[in-house]
């Protein structure tokens, strides 16, 4: 009953997402052309909704990928969505200029989230420039002056830990990232005197994420009512920081600083209300995926004790050679368990789909040679979720086994440009994936050197019916603590 109520909101959402998405194109854009190539296969929704309910949406779209191949199109009523899969359709979704496939239609429900000063409230010259100041702010230069903040929120969260317990390993992962993220992102103004507010004001935000409010992003629910205000409070909150800061000319360690002393190409500085609005984006942006992919990492490792083992032998290793110490260099060499972590992210990516529009006629190459029209103002959604458990690319795809990213397999690399997606690519790849690993390293590497742990529950299924997929119910583990020896 669960997998069909799932699977039922999965494909509702999806297809109202989308002819929401489809008239708001159809404003923008007009129908007298002819698109020459032929179009995807097609299947109509109601042809696969029993698939839906009894084999829920991931299952589904393998079955459709296997039948119909790399790219398809699903109908209902006047919409219709292509899909695509694999490295050959995908590469006009992330390699496409905005004047053929845009990300700007599909994130209106943003712009309330965060306000109109940033993202996709703005042109998209002005949202080029932005990123820019996202990606500078993540770079290995910045990267390692945030370790030292990020190891000492882990230290101090996980001592207060008993010396042996229960607890949920998803709530426990969503609390220190946040408080990670209020450390090195917005700055230790919020963490050491109003991280409580802060928080209670972010989540109702969060709130926002939800699929009625992506349909809807104006609409006004009580709980699109509670993000508005929440939204006026933070960035109020966050431009009062960056004020005083100005004011008395004092300069901190964090991405807000870096917000305020960035400028754009025409030498114009950055306002108030676009760092408060960019830092609350990039909250957003990091904190939820970082949590479930931290949270999937734990679930994975300790369900497969070889993997485990290895991650765990390389702390010993580590611990000999450098002892207590880490640092961006030591995070370095932890490539088992960068392994362990990015093989998480291939079986249970954060995003399992991502959406664009398109905004002029394009051309699909296909893994089988096919060449599709898809004509201006269809959705695209390129099945992320899928390209991680290509056969043809990853040997056993269903096994968790780090060791396929190892030095002698790598078997992205050899597969290819785009055969590895969970952090997006191309484009609109995600700037940030070096800062998630880095604090994930600082999080099990704690972990492993300091606890003995076992999960208690079962092994977690993706819950389809949240907005952004998550593990569904407790990740519950049991825990005692130890220490590696250092010698």
């Amino acid at each position: 009953m669960e997998l069909q109520v799932s699977a039922v909101w999965f494909s509702i959402a999806l297809f109202l997402i989308t002819a929401v998405l489809t008239k708001i194109a159809s404003r923008r854009t007009t129908n007298d052309h002819v698109c020459t190539l032929p179009p995807p296969p097609e299947v109509t929704l109601l042809g696969i909704l029993p698939s839906l309910l009894t084999k829920g949406p991931e299952d589904t779209m393998h079955h459709l990928y296997n039948k119909l191949g790399s790219a398809f199109t699903v109908s209902f009523l006047w919409k219709r969505t292509t899909f695509l899969v694999g490295k050959e359709a995908s590469n006009v979704f992330f390699q496409g200029l905005e004047s053929e496939v845009t990300q700007g239609n599909t994130n209106e429900f943003t712009v309330p989230m965060f306000g109109r000063e940033m993202g996709f409230a703005v042109d998209y010259a002005t949202r080029t420039e932005q990123t820019r100041f996202f990606v500078e702010s993540l770079r290995p230069a910045q990267l390692r002056s945030y370790v030292g903040p990020m190891l000492e929120e882990v230290e101090s969260y996980f001592a207060k830990w008993e010396d042996e317990g229960v607890v949920d390993l998803k709530y426990e992962f969503e609390e220190l990232l946040m408080l990670i993220s209020s450390r090195c992102l917005v700055g230790k103004e919020v963490r050491e005197k109003m991280f409580g507010q802060f928080c209670t004001l972010y989540h109702q935000i969060e709130e926002g994420v939800n699929f009625v409010s992506f349909m809807f992003p104006y609409m006004p629910t009580p709980v699109n009512r509670r993000r508005d205000r929440a939204q006026i409070k933070l960035t109020g909150i966050l431009a009062e920081i960056v004020r005083s800061r100005k004011s008395f000319n004092r300069a901190e360690e964090d991405v807000l600083q870096h917000f305020i002393d960035s400028t754009y190409k025409d030498g114009r500085g950055t306002t108030e209300q676009e760092v408060s609005q960019m830092i609350l984006g990039l909250i957003f942006a990091g904190k939820h995926t970082s949590a479930m992919t931290t949270t999937w990492t734990g679930a994975c490792l300790l369900s497969h004790t070889k993997s485990f083992n290895a991650a765990l032998e390389e702390q010993k290793e580590i611990i000999s050679k450098h002892g207590d110490k880490i640092d961006h260099s030591v995070l370095s060499e932890m490539g088992i368990l960068h392994s362990c972590i990015k093989e998480a992210s291939r079986l249970h990516p954060a995003l399992p789909t991502l959406v664009r529009q398109v905004k002029k006629d394009i051309t699909v190459r296909t893994k089988e040679g096919m060449e599709y029209g898809v004509p201006r103002g269809h959705t695209l959604v390129n099945l992320v979720m899928v390209n991680g458990k290509l056969p043809h690319i990853y040997k056993d795809p269903e096994v968790y086994d780090p060791n396929r990213f190892r030095p002698g397999r790598e078997e992205d690399k050899v597969g290819g440009k785009f055969s590895y997606t969970s952090f997006g690519g191309g484009r609109h790849a995600c700037g940030g994936e070096a800062y998630a690993y880095m604090q994930i390293k600082i999080i099990f590497s704690h972990l492993l050197r300091n606890f003995e742990m076992e999960l208690i529950s079962p092994f977690p299924k993706p819950d389809w019916t949240k907005f952004l997929p998550e593990p569904k119910g407790k990740v519950m583990v049991s825990y005692k603590r130890r220490r590696l020896p250092t010698n």
